[in-house]
């Protein structure tokens, strides 16, 4: 499997797995092996008592730049766009066990909906959140097009999601899409130990206590595959490969 995403598991860290973006020279922007790996990353956790918690964590300056553009053009241009992408996100939100990360730098698309599936997010000043679906004529993703109205109410939603208004860390805190800002050069450290703390307490305790605070995820998995309909044809679209074959020629 692919080294452009490392799953470690720190020994100063018991009970935490870290998926970690490792594709820098791309902004980390996301393959289908990427995908798949992190996919059976969070399967393992579901079912591995020595797994507690996982930690997704960046390279300095870029948590992700979102898909990688080769995939999308391929399937644009008459491929598979295969079933690794939903696989990651329907792990994501049926997560068993808690889910924290670390933004440093540029979360763009799924670089920032990942968060709204984690129980808690720190991210660096110099953060930016962006979703810029509509301006590669696409439409939200990982049921994002649920959730973010649901945290941060309609407008905040709109302007991150269809109107593609990049929100700064203070602006995502402030719409409650992530949790604390801390320093650039802190935010694994603090990352990490936010985690093992949560590793060690009473797990089935946890369990429950997390079960009760994000409630029944049907809702959040059928919009998932509802905005996936979407996407896959609006990546068909004439308008799509327009927008594709422009942002390549950047």
């Amino acid at each position: 499997m692919t080294d452009d995403v490392l799953i470690e598991r720190p020994e100063t860290y018991p009970g935490v797995q870290v998926i970690r973006f490792n594709r820098p020279a791309k902004k980390n922007a996301i393959t289908r092996d990427m995908y798949a790996k992190m996919a059976n990353a969070l399967t393992v956790a579901g079912t591995d008592d020595a797994i507690r918690v996982t930690a997704f964590l960046g390279t300095d300056g870029c948590f992700s730049a979102g898909n990688d553009m080769t995939d999308f053009m391929a399937f644009a241009m008459g491929g598979s766009m295969g079933e690794e992408v939903i696989t990651f996100l329907k792990a994501l939100a049926s997560a068993a066990k808690p889910i924290v990360s670390g933004v440093d730098g540029l979360a763009i698309g799924i670089g920032t909906t990942i968060h709204l599936h984690c129980d808690l997010t720190i991210a660096s000043a110099r953060s930016t959140f962006r979703t810029p679906f509509v301006d590669l004529a696409l439409v939200p993703e990982a049921a994002s097009s649920l959730l973010v109205p649901r945290i941060a109410g309609h407008q905040r939603a709109f302007a991150l999601l269809a109107a593609g208004e990049p929100f700064t860390a203070a602006e995502a805190q402030d719409a409650g899409l992530i949790w604390k800002i801390a320093g650039a050069d802190a935010i694994e450290e603090e990352v990490l130990a936010l985690a093992a703390n949560l590793a060690k307490k009473p797990p089935e305790a946890l369990r429950i206590a997390r079960n009760l605070i994000r409630g029944d995820r049907s809702d959040v998995l059928a919009r998932i595959d509802e905005e996936a309909k979407h996407f896959a044809a609006q990546l068909k679209s004439p308008e799509a490969r327009a927008a594709f074959e422009a942002f390549m020629r950047r």
